[in-house]
């Protein structure tokens, strides 16, 4: 058993197409059939099952994928630590929450891309919070950066960076913009607009629930600028993170209700898996978002 055989096991693992695998490793598609037919002859098991032109993995590929991930990773920890090629490379697959992407994620692409340009970073935002701790076990994705309730758990590392500032926003026009103190129950009949699951929509859902305030009506949209087109409109009232509405706050396209509900204990983290390798690659990057999301924080 061969790192070569492992590595075009990994790559098919994963894409599970052999023509998509040759083209990513820039082999010939019979060399990554002859390499995987050789490593399975090895075994004496079979690590794809072929139904048609599809390909899935077999329950002995699904063992093999866990080893492979494992050694594959050593392998590339030792040329890095004992060969002292220090310099940064690879690819990290990150994954950090809208507030992130759309407000944070600018300065620290620019600032990462130009500190340390032999690193390609992979975003994929939108993923739930509950998959996040399986999706860094797997190793699927290599650290996320997130706002939400802290976090708390035995397999990851979460360094807390700073509290992310939770507003109620309406158009300048509306009547509860002008009121000196905005409780639960002042929200009783107006219309909301919410964003997808989160914690902090959560905590605001609860806090109306619990003083007995039932919404006109809901409107859940996709995105927070979205929502706050909506506000600017005057369509709804929402739930929205500071560092989000700054810009038309100062503008007055948009107010900030003096709420005196429940607070929102919403904090920007970074988390990654305990056992993850702290490659060159990925503790550049952990600097780098240290770096913007404290030096850049809410006013």
């Amino acid at each position: 058993m061969e790192l070569k055989q492992l590595m075009i096991f990994q790559t098919a693992a994963e894409e599970l197409n052999f023509t998509r695998t040759a083209e990513i490793l820039c082999f010939a598609q019979s060399s990554i059939t002859a390499q995987i037919k050789s490593l399975e002859e090895e075994l004496g098991v079979p690590l794809f099952e072929r139904l048609g032109k599809r390909v899935i993995l077999s329950e002995s590929g699904h063992r093999l994928k866990l080893y492979a991930d494992r050694i594959l990773s050593l392998a590339e920890e030792a040329k890095v630590t004992v060969g002292g090629n220090v310099e940064p490379s690879g690819t990290l697959t990150i994954c950090a929450s809208e507030t992130q992407c759309t407000y944070r994620l600018p300065s620290l692409l620019h600032q990462f891309q130009t500190r340390f340009p032999k690193v390609q970073l992979v975003f994929r935002p939108g993923i739930a919070e509950a998959d996040l701790g399986g999706l860094l076990a797997k190793g699927l994705i290599d650290a996320v950066l997130i706002s939400m309730i802290p976090i708390t758990s035995d397999n990851l590392i979460v360094e807390l960076l700073v509290p992310e500032p939770i507003v109620i926003v309406s158009h300048p026009d509306h009547f509860l913009a002008h009121k000196p103190e905005v409780k639960p129950l002042d929200l009783n009949g107006q219309p909301l607009l919410v964003t997808e699951e989160c914690d902090y929509r959560r905590i605001f859902e609860e806090s109306l629930t619990e003083a007995g305030a039932q919404p006109l009506s809901k409107l859940e949209l996709g995105d927070v600028e979205a929502i706050k087109k909506c506000v600017i409109a005057g369509i709804g009232i929402a739930a929205l993170p500071k560092i989000a509405v700054e810009t038309e706050v100062a503008q007055g396209s948009m107010a900030v209700l003096k709420w005196v509900g429940p607070d929102f204990p919403i904090v920007t983290q970074l988390v990654w898996h305990k056992d993850k390798w702290m490659s060159p690659a990925l503790r550049a990057f952990l600097e780098v978002a240290r770096e913007i999301v404290l030096k850049k924080q809410p006013l």
